[in-house]
């Protein structure tokens, strides 16, 4: 019999199946997924020593992971509805850690967005692991839907806000649709990290792709000299 979520209101935390608690678990009131940082550590810890160990995504089953990460299979689904949900944290926990942003800041935010994405398509260039779970989610339709709206979504909608807010403080043009203008600033440091994966990725490259964006690649007039003639001919 499957155990029923705790009580928000009571703060009672159900018994485990099988009249034990699992290793790791607490006994404080909890709010929505059960939670325990043991626990939780050691599941995650088990993921990633089955890949490092060579273990495709496909062959990891949930029995499998708990036995790894010595908990019951009741402490992982309490905590995740399958293994795509899963995977997707690992990724998180691997992965370098989600920037923190103003919330208030229009180009400021946008730039440590983009710097964001460079250090993750170096973090997967450097890392084995990183490379090979992300090439094999690929092949895996319900991981990668899961990946894209948990996490690469909410990343989108942080750059267009900054976008937004960029445009709202006079920064940027506010005659462009912002979609667009996010995508601009997207779009090369997307080539840079995924489609070319031998491209430099240097540390001010988000600046110059701001800059670029903003200054625009039409080229520059000449000046024109007194008395006529172009300051640009010689």
């Amino acid at each position: 019999m499957q155990a029923q979520a705790p009580d928000e209101r009571s703060g009672e935390v159900p018994v485990p199946p099988e009249g034990a608690p699992e290793p790791g678990e607490d006994h404080e009131p909890r709010r929505g997924r059960p939670r325990s940082a043991a626990a939780e550590r050691a599941i995650l810890d088990a993921v990633v020593e089955l890949l490092e160990a060579g273990e495709p995504l496909a062959a990891l089953s949930i029995e499998r992971i708990a036995r790894t990460a010595g908990v019951g299979k009741a402490t992982i689904y309490r905590r995740w509805a399958g293994k795509e949900e899963l995977f997707v944290d690992v990724l998180r926990a691997i992965e370098p850690p989600e920037p923190e942003v103003s919330g208030t800041g229009g180009l400021r935010d946008l730039r440590v967005l983009l710097e964001s994405m460079r250090t993750r398509g170096l973090a997967q260039r450097s890392s084995v692991l990183l490379h090979n779970v992300f090439a094999q989610m690929k092949s895996h339709p319900k991981l990668w839907h899961e990946y894209q709206c948990t996490v690469i979504a909410p990343r989108r909608l942080a750059m267009v806000a900054a976008v937004r807010r960029a445009v709202e403080a006079g920064e940027l043009r506010d005659d462009t649709d912002v979609e667009l203008m996010d995508d601009l600033f997207l779009g090369p440091m997307l080539v840079r990290t995924i489609h070319r994966p031998d491209a430099p990725l240097p540390e001010d490259l988000a600046d110059r792709i701001i800059a670029l964006a903003i200054e625009g690649l039409a080229p520059r007039r000449p000046v024109a000299r007194p008395g006529g003639g172009d300051a640009g001919r010689s």
